[in-house]
């Protein structure tokens, strides 16, 4: 049998990133994605002009027809666009969810995809059910303000942490594996030229797939930055800017 994972995100009609990069990714480990879409975007591969939020009451019917008919362990989340949103998810989890968060905070654009007063949501509710995150540099600057890498990643209630420093390297990047605060694993990979979208939503749709295929979480971890390495490698560009990754497995 198949497992499965829930994938919460926004839509992203250019198909880079979101919940088309999610579907894309999971379907390539043999895993079946179930899809609610959180946000629906106006955007391309330059810019994101608007957002608008799905009501939460409809998110929460979505998902309660699922498990009536389905049984869902592992979760992932990426984009959430309000307060509403971030409590009423936040109060569906229970203790038997693995849920991955990607913290979408800007686009890949620069552009602003979280107020203030949500992410105050998303820390107070949401991190303390999460089992891995996977913020960039720029992401746990803004979740633990103030702090150097070390703190920050012990003031945040997750058990695992990758942090990856692509938006802080020129060179090489390095993904740093956190469990219970502290450092465990390094991965390192030379950073590529250009700009590509989806690769954040990639690398946790594949960490979520390969923990739903029980495999441990640094075995995981490390397949999954290895596929989206090479979807980088691979990667196409359909528009004017940003490239997408190739998330066909050869």
């Amino acid at each position: 049998m198949l497992d499965r994972v829930l994938v919460l995100s926004g839509l992203d009609p250019c198909g880079g990133a979101g919940i088309a990069a999610d579907i894309e990714t999971i379907n390539q480990f043999g895993v079946t994605p179930l899809p609610i879409i959180t946000t629906l975007t106006v955007q391309n591969t330059q810019r994101v002009s608007e957002i608008q939020t799905v009501d939460q009451d409809l998110i929460v019917k979505q998902l309660n027809a699922l498990v009536e008919d389905i049984d869902i362990h592992v979760i992932k989340i990426g984009l959430l666009s309000s307060i509403e949103q971030i409590q009423a998810i936040a109060s569906w989890l229970n203790e038997n969810h693995t849920v991955i968060l990607d913290p979408i905070l800007k686009a890949s654009t620069a552009d602003e995809l979280l107020a203030p007063d949500s992410l105050h949501a998303l820390k107070q509710v949401l991190l303390p059910k999460v089992f891995l995150l996977t913020p960039n540099v720029a992401e746990l600057e803004r979740l633990a303000p103030g702090l150097n890498e070390q703190e920050a990643v012990k003031s945040l209630p997750c058990e695992w942490v990758l942090l990856t420093t692509t938006d802080a390297s020129e060179k090489m990047i390095e993904h740093r594996l956190y469990h219970q605060g502290e450092l465990c694993e390094r991965f390192s990979y030379h950073k590529l030229p250009g700009d590509y979208h989806g690769s954040g939503c990639t690398l946790a749709s594949a960490i979520s797939a390969l923990i739903a295929s029980k495999l441990d979480v640094s075995v995981g971890v490390k397949r999954a930055l290895d596929y989206t390495y090479q979807t980088l490698l691979n990667a196409k560009r359909i528009g004017k800017m940003q490239y997408h990754p190739n998330r066909i497995r050869p």
